[in-house]
């Protein structure tokens, strides 16, 4: 289930026969619990919270999770220790609550065997996630300024996958946006353009994929309907080689989703 998605705020929720967690938290600790609570979700089976990396609009409520809800937070070094050093994250996560993993290391929450892989972003640290459980596997892979090949051998494989697709490439260039910050998006350490991911797909053979979800979409450079229909572009090619119907979604900006069954 996306609970959110875009730059006002990111946050997934990922359930298992298990084990829950909580992917990223850019919105209010309260808000997770409501719209949680909406779904049918009791915040108390939430065993934890992992985060991708230390920006505002991935760890707003992090902190209140930790701090107020009782959960523990799941990340590499540098993520936990510059995570509290955000003005716009508080509570702040106390070293009790923080919980080291490292990139390319296996860790157990439950019944889902977790993998935290690099990904290019211009953050203290960032990373994806890939979580594998009874034979099933979701990869999400966020703020990445380019798909590199450690992130393609991590979700060659997957059944499941949450990828960015944040801007138009169009949109971007005659938006709103100043020149530095444009050049900061398309820099390799920024965001994935609708092109980048649909190219992604066009030359990579995901013989298992089931299911795609377009993440973290911008609020002034694309829509959902030119990322649907440019990934749907990729796909189509991929599909021509490998033969698969792929589910293709879009995850809203602001509203929480249904909940969606991997199976």
């Amino acid at each position: 289930m996306s609970l959110a998605s875009g730059s006002n705020g990111n946050c997934y929720y990922i359930e298992t026969e298990g084990a829950a967690v909580i992917i990223d938290a850019g919105i209010g600790g309260r808000t997770i619990k409501k719209r949680l609570s909406t779904a049918g979700v009791d915040m108390n089976g939430v065993m934890a919270v992992l985060v991708t990396h230390d920006h505002s609009d991935h760890i707003k409520g992090v902190g209140s999770l930790s701090e107020i809800f009782g959960k523990p937070v799941y990340s590499t070094e540098g993520i936990l220790e510059n995570m509290n050093k955000n003005y716009r994250m508080n509570p702040k996560v106390s070293p009790a609550s923080k919980r080291l993993i490292r990139k390319g290391e296996k860790f157990l929450l439950g019944d889902m065997e977790i993998t935290a892989f690099p990904v290019p972003h211009d953050a203290s640290d960032s990373v994806g996630y890939r979580i594998d459980c009874d034979g099933k596997s979701l990869a999400l892979v966020t703020d990445a300024g380019v798909i590199t090949d450690e992130i393609v051998s991590m979700v060659s494989d997957v059944d499941y996958l949450v990828i960015e697709s944040n801007y138009d490439e169009v949109m971007l260039e005659n938006g709103p946006y100043p020149l530095v910050l444009r050049n900061r998006i398309t820099s390799g350490n920024g965001h994935l353009s609708n092109k980048q991911c649909a190219e992604f797909f066009c030359v990579n053979e995901l013989k298992n994929l089931k299911k795609v979800f377009l993440c973290h979409l911008s609020a002034h450079n694309n829509t959902a309907d030119s990322a649907f229909s440019c990934v749907r572009k990729g796909l189509d090619v991929m599909q021509e080689r490998v033969g698969h119907d792929i589910d293709l979604k879009v995850l809203p900006r602001l509203q929480p989703t249904e909940m969606f069954s991997l199976c």
